[in-house]
């Protein structure tokens, strides 16, 4: 029985890894030539995308300011030519890309809750050096990464690990300071996007 067991479990494990999406590995010369440092304070971002409908959580991503700004994006489907990515780590995450990626996922059947929290400057640094040695994510592990990278870092201590992506948001929501907002947007989900087929036009022209 335990035999049957173990095998049972490799299985899953060897169905899991195949389902998640291709590792994408831009040069590294690209990926420090995009490099991004936001103005503002060392912060930590959780977006979280909502069903409309259901209210069930549809996606969980992280950007983490520091030295540089990336977004920490698992198993997501964001891709535009300014922002290369190396397992699931967005680089370069401009305010126009920024801006984007809130585009791409906000429509008249998703909302996004943006929240934002201060960190030190450690803190940041340890959460852009978690998000970089994650590796690339397995489809329906969104939140269930992102929470667990939260809970290793000063300040996150107990924070819940979660595979829920509303769940995760909750948490995020109850430590102090954090600032919250809605997005919403009325785009029909035929349009979804439609800013992300527009990305001709050079970084930092929003």
């Amino acid at each position: 029985m335990k035999v049957l067991v173990r095998a049972f479990a490799a299985l899953c494990l060897v169905a899991l890894a195949a389902c998640g999406k291709p590792v994408v590995l831009a040069p590294l010369a690209e990926v420090q030539a995009r490099a991004y440092h936001h103005p503002g304070p060392p912060a930590l971002t959780l977006y979280t995308v909502i069903n409309n409908r259901s209210g069930s959580g549809a996606h969980t991503a992280l950007m983490v300011s520091g030295s540089q700004r990336v977004l920490w994006d698992p198993a997501g489907s964001f891709k535009v030519p300014f922002v290369p990515e190396r397992n699931d780590v967005l680089f370069g995450m401009t305010e126009q890309a920024r801006k984007i990626y809130i585009d791409y996922h906000a429509r008249e059947t998703f909302r996004i809750v943006e929240q934002t929290v201060e960190v030190s400057p450690e803190t940041a640094e340890l959460a852009l050096k978690l998000v970089q040695e994650q590796g690339n994510a397995g489809d329906a592990t969104c939140s269930l990464t992102t929470s667990r990278i939260l809970s290793k870092l000063p300040g996150f201590e107990g924070f819940p690990v979660s595979w829920f992506p509303v769940k995760t948001m909750e948490a995020f929501a109850a430590r102090t300071g954090v600032q919250g907002r809605t997005i919403t947007d009325d785009d029909a989900d035929e349009n979804h996007g439609v800013l992300i087929r527009a990305t001709e036009a050079p970084p930092n022209t929003f």
